[in-house]
C-alpha cells in the first residue's frame, strides 16, 4: 500500500548503509576473489589506487556457476587504453579459470573522476554504498553520507531518456539467436528495474538491491505498471533471448519510465561515457 514507511537498508539517522562486506562472501567464491585481488596488484602495481567488489558476491547472494564477479578498479590517474585492455584480459582469464563464476564485469575509473563534484551523487554514491573495499584506499572516507532522496534518484538513474537511442541501436545490432540476445535482456531488465525502484525510492524510504523487492516497492506506487517491472525483475535473474522483450523495453516500458522519471525527479546532466 502506497504511503507505507520503509527503513530497510538505512541506519538510525536515515542514511543508506553500505551493503556487502568481505565477511559475506560465500566460501565457494573466496578462491576467485583472492585470485582477483592478487592479480590486480600484479597487473596495475603502483597505478592502482583502490579495488572493490560489488554485486551479489559481497552481498552473499551469489549463485555458483550463475553469478558474475563484479569489480571496480580505481587508478591513481585517468585510466589508459592499456589499463582497459589489462582489465579485459584479467576478467577473461578469471572467467576461464574459475567455473564458480559466469563472467567478470570490471568498471575502471580514475580517482579524481570518482571524487569529482558531478559524480558525488552517482559514481561517488556507488562507491560509498554499493562497493566493498578489496584493496587500497577506501574513497568512501572522502564522500558524504547518502539519503534515499530525489537528488540521489535524479543523479543515479535520471538519464534513461539519454540512453534509449543507444539501446535501440544495440537491439537492432543484436544477433538473431536467443544466446546472442540473452545478455542484452539481462542488462536492460536490471537497469529498468533499478530505474523503476529509484523512481519511488524517496517515497518508499529505504534501499535494496534485490530486483524482486525493487519491483515490489515500485508496485506500491504504480500498480498499473507493476507486472511489467515484476516480469523484468525475473528476466534480470533468468533472462531469455526473446526479441519481443527487447522491443517492449525500448518502445514501451523504457520511454514510459524515462518520461515519468523526468516529471518526478528531473534529468541528470549527461556524463561523457553514457552508453
Amino acid at each position: 500500500m502506497a504511503g507505507t514507511v520503509h527503513h530497510r537498508g538505512l541506519d538510525a539517522q536515515g542514511h543508506i548503509e553500505r551493503e556487502g562486506s568481505l565477511g559475506r562472501v560465500p566460501h565457494t567464491f573466496w578462491p576467485v576473489v583472492a585470485a582477483a585481488r592478487d592479480r590486480l596488484i600484479d597487473v596495475y602495481g603502483g597505478r592502482l589506487n583502490s579495488a572493490y567488489l560489488y554485486g551479489s558476491i559481497p552481498r552473499g547472494t551469489a549463485r555458483v556457476g550463475r553469478s558474475d564477479l563484479d569489480l571496480l578498479v580505481v587508478t591513481r590517474q585517468e585510466p589508459t587504453e592499456e589499463d582497459r585492455d589489462a582489465a579485459r584480459s584479467l576478467g577473461e582469464a578469471l572467467d576461464k579459470e574459475f567455473p564458480e563464476i559466469d563472467g567478470v564485469g570490471t568498471l575502471l575509473y580514475g580517482r579524481a573522476r570518482l571524487l569529482s563534484e558531478p559524480e558525488t551523487y552517482d559514481l561517488g554514491w556507488f562507491v560509498a554504498c554499493l562497493c566493498t573495499p578489496l584493496l587500497g584506499e577506501d574513497l568512501a572516507e572522502d564522500l558524504p553520507r547518502y539519503r534515499p532522496d530525489s537528488l540521489l534518484a535524479r543523479e543515479t538513474n535520471g538519464d534513461l531518456a539519454l540512453l534509449l537511442p543507444r539501446w535501440r541501436e544495440r537491439v537492432a545490432d543484436a544477433g538473431d539467436t536467443d544466446e546472442a540476445r540473452r545478455p542484452l535482456v539481462r542488462f536492460m531488465s536490471r537497469h529498468l528495474v533499478r530505474t523503476g525502484f529509484t523512481l519511488v525510492m524517496p517515497r518508499w524510504n529505504g534501499w535494496t538491491s534485490d530486483l524482486r523487492e525493487m519491483a515490489g516497492a515500485f508496485a506500491e506506487y504504480y500498480p498499473e505498471r507493476a507486472q511489467d517491472l515484476r516480469t523484468a525483475a525475473e528476466s534480470g535473474y533468468e533472462p531469455t533471448g526473446d526479441a519481443g522483450v527487447l522491443r517492449s523495453y525500448v518502445d514501451d516500458l523504457g520511454p514510459w519510465l524515462a518520461a515519468e522519471y523526468a516529471r518526478v525527479h528531473g534529468i541528470k546532466a549527461p556524463r561523457p561515457d553514457i552508453a
